[in-house]
């Protein structure tokens, strides 16, 4: 099948930006889960015929550009025209990306036009979600903005990705869906591939199966119930205080064992404000619950800001602190402020930045119930949840805010995320936010009970499953990511000696061997 793409370089450009944004539906809030599928698709029929590798890897930049902004388009407001500048930086990471395609799919002009022969196809079918894998190890970074938008956390609400997900992650669930993407492309634009092309939609499916069927689950040990305090917006640490601590008496009598406040919902140090402490220790006396809240201020007994996770006992706090470790660049630091302090002139970007903590905490609220909080962003990073669920976390607590992007897609995708760890770790995930949205969900991935969105100020109780044991993906951790890898290496050790006869030396020597001799004189 022949698409009559457009040949100027500008309409081309545009063109990759604006495919390479397509995927962004399959997130919430259109939450077109289905569409990921497929979403690729345009943007690689696209760069495969790009008349050079050059220009193929350009198209490859323009089209993560266009993905970069779609994801992250809610920062708008407060960043600005650096939002463009974080996604065009972001977007140079699925360059070499777009080369392989245009390598591997080859469209008229490409080295292997039509991909004519079915070995090529399936080592595209390999080598190119391999590749995908790469970009989003490579973006997962902290410094990079962390693995918001990973293409396997669109399938949060599918219940066979989510059973796959406890055995390799989302990694796992982005490389199948990148595999289906490259094997429709197939099907295209190659006739004389689709056995292979049809092979692995049809492995795709097996091995979903399988894992539906047969991946390990932890057994249920028992129940808790759990609380969640929203205040909603308020203005004011204040008043925000006061909200929740109005909301949190409603839980009198209610039998729970854990109350849980959102990130921010207390905006100075305890030990400054022992008032504030009491009235904390009191409300958990009356609830008969431990209280854990989230303290967002400058530390009394070390230099900076730090955001916190602080239990709160009858007799004030416990001991058991968690302080922030994977901070949101530009919201709580800048990265490189030197260089890109700017950012603070042209958006809401940190004017300080807030200090990291050093170690994750798992907390004894009670003989049998112990927690791993997490704060924030952090859910987005897989590592985090499951290094609590090894160190013994029966239930995984993040707590939230996105208050800055009250009225987009931010709280809906944030929520979305907590699926995914749970299903993964096998634990029961409870991720409970200041404004919305708030969410529960099973060890399976499966949302518990009713969701606080962003116009609710309230609370919700919850009884959640213990479980013990663990998820294969808790047990051997990232082997999608090390398989990925290694299958770009062989791929790199294959092609080294071709691009070596491509080099202007070796074209020079090669010409120079194949002319004939001048005849002596």
């Amino acid at each position: 099948m022949t698409i009559p793409w457009p040949a100027s370089p500008r309409a081309r450009t545009a063109l990759a930006a604006l495919t390479g944004a397509l995927p962004v539906l399959a997130f919430p809030a259109p939450g077109l889960w289905w569409w990921a599928y497929a979403a690729l698709v345009p943007w690689m029929l696209l760069v495969r015929t790009a008349p050079t590798g050059r220009r193929a890897a350009y198209e490859g930049w323009a089209g993560g550009f266009g993905f970069m902004l779609a994801m992250h388009h809610w920062l708008l407001p407060s960043l600005n025209v650096f939002t463009f500048v974080i996604a065009g930086l972001l977007g140079a990471l699925w360059a070499p990306w777009g080369w392989l395609v245009r390598r591997l799919l080859g469209g008229p002009g490409g080295p292997r036009p039509g991909t004519s022969r079915p070995r090529d196809a399936a080592i595209a079918l390999l080598v190119l979600p391999s590749a995908w894998l790469a970009v989003e190890l490579v973006r997962s970074w902290q410094g990079l903005g962390g693995p918001w938008g990973m293409l396997g956390a669109s399938q949060w609400q599918v219940d066979p990705a989510l059973r796959l997900a406890s055995v390799g992650g989302g990694w796992l669930l982005s490389l199948l869906v990148v595999a289906v993407n490259t094997a429709l492309t197939i099907l295209v634009a190659a006739p004389a591939a689709r056995t292979s092309a049809l092979a692995a939609l049809l492995a795709t499916t097996v091995a979903t199966t399988a894992a539906y069927v047969w991946a390990p689950r932890p057994g249920t040990t028992g129940h808790t119930r759990i609380a969640v305090v929203q205040a909603g917006v308020v203005d004011g640490p204040d008043r925000r205080f006061d909200r929740e601590e109005q909301l949190t008496r409603e839980l009198i009598g209610q039998d729970v064992d854990l109350v849980v406040w959102g990130e921010s919902s207390v905006g100075y140090d305890l030990k400054d404000r022992p008032d504030l402490a009491k009235r904390l220790a009191a409300l958990s006396g009356a609830t008969g619950a431990d209280i854990l809240v989230n303290v967002d201020a400058r530390r009394s007994d070390r230099p900076g800001i730090y955001k916190s996770s602080i239990l709160i006992g009858p007799d004030g706090p416990t001991g058991d602190r968690y302080d922030k470790m994977r901070l949101v660049p530009f919201g709580e630091y800048i990265p490189a402020r030197s260089l890109l302090g700017w950012a603070t002139s042209v958006g809401k970007a940190a004017g300080e930045d807030r200090r990291r903590g050093t170690r994750q905490v798992v907390m004894d609220v009670a003989p049998d119930l112990r927690i791993g909080p997490m704060i924030c962003f952090e859910t987005a990073f897989p590592d985090m949840s499951r290094n609590l669920a090894r160190e013994g976390a029966d239930l995984l607590v993040a707590q939230s805010s996105t208050s800055s992007f009250q009225h987009s897609w931010a709280p809906a995708q944030h929520a979305s995320l907590g699926a995914l760890r749970a299903a993964e770790t096998g634990r029961t995930f409870v991720h409970a936010t200041l404004t919305g949205d708030s969410a529960v969900y099973d060890p399976d991935g499966h949302r518990i009970g009713r969701t606080l969105g962003t116009t609710d100020s309230a609370t919700a109780v919850y009884e959640v499953p213990l479980t013990e044991g663990r998820t294969l993906y808790a047990r051997y951790g990232d082997w999608t990511v090390y398989a990925a890898l290694l299958t770009l290496a062989a791929y790199a050790v294959r092609i080294a000696p071709t691009l070596r006869d491509r080099t202007p030396r070796a074209r020079s020597a090669r010409t120079a061997h194949e002319s004939p001799a001048r005849p002596a004189r």
